[in-house]
């Protein structure tokens, strides 16, 4: 009886453990990883941000006429709203990643509304664009969240590719993500280190400089969220 009984309870904790990270879950709200599989095109996305580096990333995207998804800290933007403008101003499509970067485990689903609305309004505010898609800090979902989003109409993202680029170089990041790339991915860095000041991003920018031309260059097309998940193809958009 106890053997079947810790067997389930293990089930039980590997289940959890899968809804809270696991990129395919949707247990705790709406949620994608991935877009269509048979188009040859990825998502770019940072999180963290904005911070003072991201003009550099702007320019970056900017030099090969790409787009991406910036999901943006609202203490971020509260603290450099004209960089958070700048990144809407230059094409770029802005989604919420909380307001403080707390980690939403065993966060009440009071706080967790209330950080996440409260990111909803500064992004809003300080940009004239109210995110649609909203990813959690550390991609840790909890009881609560799905109401949040439901409440402020936000579509949870995961990802397809992480880069761990806030804890290595730009050649190992992009030694990492440039084998797992494959159609539909969304590709996730970070512009920012959670609510750092001037935090450093050097590898991000370099691995940003090394990676957009390789996509390029591969075939793929390099879009935002809701670019990789609408059926219409870049190329066809007005």
């Amino acid at each position: 009886m106890f053997p079947a009984l810790a067997a389930a309870g293990c089930a039980g904790s590997g289940f959890l453990a899968w809804a809270v990270r696991g990129r395919s879950a949707s247990v705790f709200g709406r949620s994608v990883w991935r877009g269509d599989r048979t188009r040859r095109a990825v998502a770019l996305t940072f999180d963290d941000g904005p911070s003072e580096a991201t003009p550099e990333i702007l320019d970056i995207l900017a030099r090969h006429g790409v787009h991406a998804t910036f999901f943006q800290c609202g203490g971020n933007v509260d603290r450099l709203p004209e960089i958070a403008r700048s990144v809407r101003a230059a094409g770029h499509e802005i989604g919420n990643h909380s307001y403080s970067h707390p980690l939403l485990c065993f966060r009440s689903p009071q706080f967790i509304e209330r950080d996440l609305r409260r990111a909803q309004e500064t992004i809003a505010g300080h940009t004239g664009a109210a995110p649609a898609w909203f990813r959690a800090p550390f991609g840790a979902r909890w009881f609560g969240l799905a109401k949040a989003q439901q409440h402020l109409g936000l579509t949870g993202v995961m990802w397809t590719v992480i880069g761990y680029d806030w804890s290595r170089s730009a050649e190992a990041v992009v030694g990492h993500i440039a084998p797992r790339v494959s159609p539909g991915g969304i590709l996730c860095l970070h512009d920012g280190r959670e609510l750092r000041h001037k935090p450093d991003i050097r590898a991000t920018v370099d691995a940003v400089r090394r990676l957009v031309p390789m996509l390029l260059d591969q075939g793929y097309e390099v879009d935002t969220v809701s670019g990789l998940l609408s059926p219409q193809p870049i190329s066809s958009r007005p």
